[in-house]
């Protein structure tokens, strides 16, 4: 039996994250996984969605051509070539999962592949062998929760109705596709779609979409793919799904639409196969819980990532995934969920950090609320890219920055500002002080920093 300190199932974001930290901290570490290292974000999610949307976006810059003074293009027959993007994408993650198998074996990780079974708190059965860890982490991640819906079952079978992972392998780009969900996967790739050119009807079970976001950014955001021609349907009730289409009640009346595929994208639960002899404490949505180290309610096991249902975000799960090695390496360490950055990959892109004005006036602060938007931003005028804004939910008294939320192109690497000045207490002021580079959209935050202090200077 070869013995470790420290056993990782699972080599998702989370996994792969922790058995690199654990290693560099001087254990002896070993890591099973079934597929392929880097998980759902590497091979079937973050990466190749973003892979995919970056040709997407620049398909729609380039037939806006004319705007920028370039002529003579023919719109007629430009194009997506669908196999090149794919073959593109498949290149990229085939890139960054090569270099995590670089990693282990600097590392000196040993990687065991296959599906493990956990027998007792230190033992892991995978193939033949056993494996015996002092400690174990389980990042064994979450799966699509398919909902009860007539008829569902019978077209996931017929190859109709796919899950994200399908939607990244289709032999061609669907002239008609249905997305049944309003969640921020559904979401990015109704954008994806309809940007390729295919005639996108999205079906939501709430008022309206991404009901986690900030509201003015998501209402914004729904209005905006309703101009460029998604079909968005929402406050309705799913009946079933068929050859003949999705069945649904919307404003008192059942309607059926009818797509080439299917996508449906309603949620997840946690991945809870080979390690139920455990009989860990789950929470009442049935995902394992933990406390702020990662540790699970059997002493020497933690659970990162998807499974613990804190946050189904990779970068959550990385974080978590050092946390938990470190506190098995003896260092004291902890995560603050209150500051958790949040992507949507979308044209233009949303990011948020921290709360919403709604959710901090709910917890007794006296706010201040302080937005600019990028149509008086040099940069976002530059590039024809001034749909957007940012919002800076700011505690009056001290100024501490309590939220931000941003709508822009690049509001994804942008909100890392927001997340470090929360991460130290940061206030407006400092915020306000910092000189930001000009013409950079990062002036946003500064002009919106001073909006909080007293006013903004370009508006």
């Amino acid at each position: 039996m070869n013995k470790y300190d420290l056993v990782v199932l699972g080599g998702g974001p989370g996994g792969y994250v922790a058995a690199i930290k654990a290693a560099q901290l001087g254990a002896k570490v070993a890591l099973v996984e079934k597929e392929k290292l880097g998980g759902v974000c590497l091979n079937w999610g973050c990466i190749p969605t973003k892979t995919m949307l970056k040709t997407a976006k620049l398909y729609k810059d380039i037939l806006r051509g004319e705007e920028f003074g370039i002529v003579g293009i023919d719109t007629d027959n430009i194009k997506v070539d669908w196999n090149s993007l794919l073959k593109r994408k498949d290149k990229v993650v085939n890139q960054l999962v090569s270099g995590i198998y670089t990693l282990f074996k600097k590392n000196k990780i040993d990687l065991y592949e296959g599906m493990g079974t956990v027998l007792n708190r230190n033992e892991i059965r995978i193939n033949d062998e056993v494996l015996w860890g002092k400690n174990l982490i389980i990042a064994t991640g979450a799966k699509e929760n398919f909902p009860s819906i007539e008829g569902l079952e019978d077209m996931v079978r017929s190859g109709k109705v796919i899950n994200s992972k399908g939607a990244l392998s289709l032999s061609e780009i669907p002239k008609e596709l249905v997305v049944v969900g309003g969640g921020v996967i559904a979401v990015e790739f109704a954008t994806l779609f309809n940007s390729l050119g295919s005639k996108v009807t999205l079906i939501q079970r709430s008022s309206r979409i991404l009901t986690s976001v900030e509201s003015e950014m998501a209402l914004t955001l729904e209005k905006h793919l309703k101009r460029e021609g998604i079909n968005i349907l929402t406050d309705t009730k799913l009946k079933s799904i068929s050859e003949n289409g999705v069945l649904f009640e919307h404003k008192g009346q059942d309607k059926i639409v009818k797509g080439d595929k299917y996508l449906v994208s309603l949620g997840l639960k946690p991945q809870l196969n080979g390690i139920e002899k455990l009989n860990l404490k789950l929470d009442s949505k049935g995902f394992v819980e933990t406390n702020e180290k990662l540790e699970t309610s059997l002493d020497g096991v933690y659970a990162i990532g998807d499974l613990n249902g804190k946050f189904a975000l990779a970068h959550v799960a990385s974080a978590e995934g050092v946390v938990a090695a470190e506190n098995i390496m003896g260092k004291k360490s902890t995560i603050n969920y209150n500051i958790v950055p949040a992507c949507i990959y979308t044209f233009p892109e949303l990011a948020s950090v921290g709360l919403t004005e709604e959710e901090a006036k709910a917890q007794g602060y006296d706010v201040i609320v302080s937005k600019f938007p990028l149509a008086a931003n040099g940069k976002a005028l530059s590039e024809g890219e001034t749909l957007g804004f940012v919002k800076i939910i700011a505690d009056k008294k001290y100024g501490e920055i309590l939220g931000t939320h941003i709508m822009a192109s690049h509001a994804t690497d942008m909100i890392s500002e927001a997340v470090v000045a929360m991460q130290i207490e940061g206030t407006v002021y400092d915020i306000a002080k910092a000189i930001h580079p000009h013409p950079t959209l990062s002036e946003i935050m500064m002009e919106a920093a001073h909006g909080a202090i007293d006013k903004p200077i370009h508006i």
